[in-house]
């Protein structure tokens, strides 16, 4: 067996670094010793001390351990347990230079990546920067040393849960009772098998599902129903895959439920379903993709990646058809009943991998006046190549990962004869380096 070479110690003496610009994750960029250095904590501008935490032969990583010269940006953190809890990365950034980080992310994502530049800016979107994130997977686990449950986020790059005792970017239903549900837990027989809470928070009701590893006993059962019971939250209990989510109080299952009244719809949801996660921009963000998609009475539009009909469902109040696609049988299958529920007969669903093209069948070779694309983080690359088919004169691209989105917006620009026209961003994640965005193609 080969000899390792033992692991080399970083050095523990503070560093002084000039911060030149953002790194995309919201990371300060410094140069010392002819090495990119990205440092946690650090603005644009700054004079800093930081320790590394990581060095590698052609960058290192760091956090900053003093602020020597602040920017004007910078603000006190409202939150007590940022220093340590990874759900935020940004809350000592002022709100509209967030706003603006993100803006600038996405234009350098457009030009390194894509080679594209739009040729104008959709003024940010935003909405409330605390108390948003409706839904949320806070980890759970019993710390002997600490002889207590804890809950919530997880630390910054650890597997660690932060020691919390409220969460202020959570929905008030979820982060003013970290205490309680830890609380509850606690007194559990299986609180050393149970991981995490999944959380939802709909308009009428919030709901809870605890992920066990163990059957929970009827005790368990019982304690669970009493907390849901004393603080008007649904509670269920998933002992294995999705399927096995069950209801323990009320006794029987009841849909969340989202409204969007400038349209006319309401949507219903189960409580691992996927929306979005801070309400107020969905609805600001389905406005302005109507407003820039445009649908007329006469035409046919497709909506891609459509989930449980979040765009579908509107866009059908205005176009003459609407086709929606989507990978999942059990989104699809909510589609469907959220467009019955609402009464809206012009759509249709299919259930389709847009990954494999080939495979899309008789929907992916019709003609459309307009597209809509919303995909996950790996973007559309793949069923970009259907493009020319559909002959659609205008296309809007909502993105939740200006990288895939800029290479996207590269495909589209230079190999399909299409106009970058607008692009910007939507601030979905306050505090986070998540960037939200939406851009705007005509051919």
């Amino acid at each position: 067996m080969g000899h390792r070479g033992k692991r080399k110690s970083l050095p523990v003496e503070p560093i002084a670094a000039h911060i030149e610009s953002f790194a995309h994750d919201g990371k300060g960029i410094a140069h010392v010793d002819g090495r990119v250095v990205f440092v946690d904590g650090a603005l644009p501008g700054e004079d800093v001390t930081f320790v590394y935490t990581e060095i590698k032969r052609d960058y290192a990583a760091g956090r900053v351990e003093e602020v020597v010269t602040a920017s004007p940006d910078r603000v006190p953190a409202r939150c007590q347990h940022f220093a340590l809890c990874g759900g935020c990365s940004l809350q000592y950034l002022s709100e509209e230079a967030q706003v603006a980080l993100k803006e600038d992310l996405l234009l350098e994502q457009f030009r390194r990546i894509g080679k594209v530049e739009p040729e104008g800016l959709f003024p940010p979107l935003q909405g409330p920067h605390w108390g948003y994130r409706s839904r949320a997977r806070l980890g759970a686990r019993y710390v002997a040393k600490k002889g207590r449950e804890l809950v919530g986020f997880r630390e910054r790059s650890s597997a660690l849960i932060v020691d919390m005792k409220a969460c202020p970017v959570l929905h008030p239903a979820l982060g003013e009772r970290i205490e309680a549900f830890a609380e509850l837990i606690q007194g559990l027989s299986v609180r050393q098998r149970l991981p995490q809470i999944e959380a939802a928070v709909g308009e009428a009701r919030t709901a809870l599902v605890f992920r066990v590893l163990d059957d929970p006993t009827p005790e368990d059962l019982a304690r669970l129903a009493q907390f849901g019971r004393e603080h008007g939250l649904d509670v269920y209990i998933q002992r294995h895959g999705r399927d096995s989510v069950a209801p323990v109080y009320p006794e029987s299952a009841h849909d969340l439920s989202y409204s969007l009244p400038d349209w006319d719809v309401t949507f219903r949801f189960g409580p691992l379903d996927f929306t979005q996660v801070n309400m107020a921009i969905n609805r600001q963000m389905i406005d302005r993709v109507m407003q820039v998609l445009d649908p007329q009475p006469k035409e046919r539009v497709l909506d891609l990646f459509c989930g449980l009909g979040n765009f579908t469902l509107p866009l059908a109040r205005r176009a003459a058809h609407v086709t929606g696609v989507e990978g999942g049988e059990e989104a699809v299958a909510r589609a469907i009943r959220n467009a019955a529920d609402n009464g809206i007969g012009n759509v249709e669903f299919h259930v389709a991998d847009l990954s494999k093209p080939e495979r899309c069948g008789p929907w992916a070779e019709r003609e459309y006046d307009k597209v809509l694309l919303d995909p996950s983080r790996a973007g559309a690359q793949e069923i970009l190549q259907c493009v020319p088919k559909w002959k659609a004169g205008r296309i809007v691209y909502v993105s939740c990962n200006p990288s895939t989105l800029a290479r996207d917006a590269g495909i589209l620009v230079h190999e399909h004869g299409y106009r970058l026209l607008q692009a910007g961003v939507m601030d979905m994640f306050p505090h986070t380096a998540h960037v939200e965005s939406i851009a705007l193609f005509e051919r």
